[in-house]
């Protein structure tokens, strides 16, 4: 089974605070994982670390079977999907939801002079077709809703078939309704065999897709509790993580959380 990340002794420092701490992780390529933890605990910034964009001030990080530190990251950033509410500020609003996708090819966030293929045209349309976006092909990104823009940017992560996706609250800040539509969508995505490797940062418990395997408690920069996602999602886990008792209830795959 391949190794889709590893974090060994991994630290992040800044202006002398520690965002990270010691955290040691690993991620095989049929495993999907959920990262918890309550705001400040260091989640973004192991994501980010993840996704190449930050190294770490001490540990060892390998991304697909590459050292970090010892690798051209422009050469790697492309084999991993990242997406995040920053990613949606540096799309150009007039951008048609055809185009946002089909870049992802060059890693560009707007079409400039890029020659594309009709396999680009019909790769993009196909995903876009997946993540029940067909309809918006034409549509400005600018104009759609946040959960729209949020499955265009997933739809935007897989269009270049990464070896790992990063998903960082994907379901943040969406209605009930566009929450729940996502959720199926990126379950049914974890459950294919097809599917690359996966990572979702989450602040809910109710916001972990069925189809996810793992889970890594994060609190205060260090990890509370990782595993198999049945063994580490207890009452007693989330407790210690979020410094409140917590009761949890588990029905048809789906978790909900609230005070004890």
């Amino acid at each position: 089974m391949a190794t889709a990340l590893q974090f060994t002794d991994v630290s992040i420092v800044r202006d002398g605070n520690r965002i990270l701490d010691d955290v040691t992780w690993r991620v095989d390529g049929s495993e999907r994982w959920v990262i918890l933890g309550p705001n400040g605990a260091g989640k973004t910034t192991l994501l980010q670390i993840a996704a190449a964009l930050v190294h770490p001030s001490s540990g060892k990080v390998k991304l697909l079977d590459d050292r970090l530190g010892a690798v051209d990251v422009f050469e790697l950033r492309p084999r991993i999907g990242f997406v995040s509410s920053a990613m949606s500020r540096r799309i150009p609003g007039d951008e048609t939801v055809l185009n946002v996708v089909m870049t992802a090819a060059y890693s560009v966030t707007g079409r400039w002079n890029e020659e594309y293929e009709q396999i680009d045209v019909d790769r993009a349309t196909r995903v876009l077709d997946e993540w029940k976006l067909g309809r918006f092909v034409d549509r400005n990104f600018g104009g759609l809703s946040d959960g729209e823009q949020k499955r265009v940017l997933i739809a935007r992560a897989v269009m270049t078939d990464p070896e790992l996706l990063l998903l960082d609250e994907p379901a943040a800040s969406l209605d009930l309704g566009s929450r729940e539509e996502l959720l199926q969508l990126l379950s049914e995505f974890a459950q294919s065999e097809r599917s690359p490797a996966m990572v979702m940062v989450t602040h809910h418990v109710e916001e972990i897709p069925q189809g996810f395997t793992h889970a890594l408690l994060l609190a205060r920069g260090r990890i509370v509790a990782a595993g198999p996602l049945e063994d580490i999602v207890t009452a007693e886990n989330l407790s210690a993580t979020f410094g409140i008792p917590l009761e949890l209830t588990s029905e048809r795959g789906r978790f909900a959380a609230r005070a004890s």
